[in-house]
């Protein structure tokens, strides 16, 4: 059998560091643990007049993070508090994420990507954790992102819980921006103890899950599960 086509979304800078020219840029374990589990990694430049070529070739999605928030006028009025707007890349994974809903395409969203889920089914977010509460904990961890950082309890009738099997699974955590109102069909399947929603999930869908940490970074069994079980997934999705 083949091995499964894990497309992956880049991330995009117009210039500096790399080159003085626009790029695209993606960290290495983002690719590193897809092939470790025996898939493909397709990195996806944006384009959406190529988007019938694309879901020809891939066999599931995976959307990224990054360094930037989603353009609040996607699903509030006013921008509060996000950062680093990048309104081309937000349109793009929008768009992939609502053909992988309707088409039942195995998906999974990490940090950005998770709350990029939930807005596509029409969900909102916290424009910024500590300035919405003060008593959250310290959802930009200090240490290496290669650790981790706090707990997230897990929901039991979540499919994320009859994937790891666990109750309770210590996270890295780099984001400033979570989910606050759920998209349409979307449950939670994980919190932190201030009530933060780390992890989701769309019941209509046979694959669907966003995460706010980052198991690409393979630190935990639980990680391993996670990636494992989605190109596994995806390859029976062939």
């Amino acid at each position: 059998m083949k091995k499964p086509i894990i497309g992956i979304t880049l991330d995009e800078e117009n210039s500096g560091y790399y080159s003085k020219f626009p790029w695209y840029a993606i960290r290495k374990n983002y690719l590193h643990s897809i092939l470790k589990f025996g898939g493909i990694p397709f990195p996806l430049f944006y384009s959406l007049t190529n988007l019938k070529d694309i879901f020809s070739i891939v066999d599931g999605i995976i959307i990224t993070g990054g360094d930037f928030d989603i353009n609040p006028s996607f699903y509030e009025k006013k921008n509060i508090f996000s950062r680093n707007i990048k309104t081309k890349r937000t349109i793009f994974e929008m768009r992939i994420c609502k053909i992988c809903i309707e088409n039942n395409i195995p998906i999974l969203g990490i940090c950005g990507g998770e709350q990029l889920l939930n807005v596509s089914c029409g969900g909102t977010l916290i424009q910024d954790i500590k300035k919405s509460n003060n008593k959250a904990i310290e959802h930009e961890q200090k240490n290496p992102r290669n650790q981790t950082s706090h707990f997230v309890d897990i929901n039991t009738n979540s499919k994320l819980y009859k994937i790891i099997k666990r109750k309770k699974i210590k996270v890295n955590s780099a984001h400033h921006q979570s989910v606050k109102k759920l998209g349409k069909d979307i449950i939670t399947s994980g919190t932190a103890d201030d009530g933060i929603i780390e992890s989701i999930e769309n019941i209509k869908n046979d694959w669907c899950i966003g995460v706010q940490w980052h198991p690409e970074f393979l630190i935990t069994k639980s990680d391993k599960l996670i990636i494992s079980n989605f190109i596994t997934f995806a390859s029976k999705n062939k």
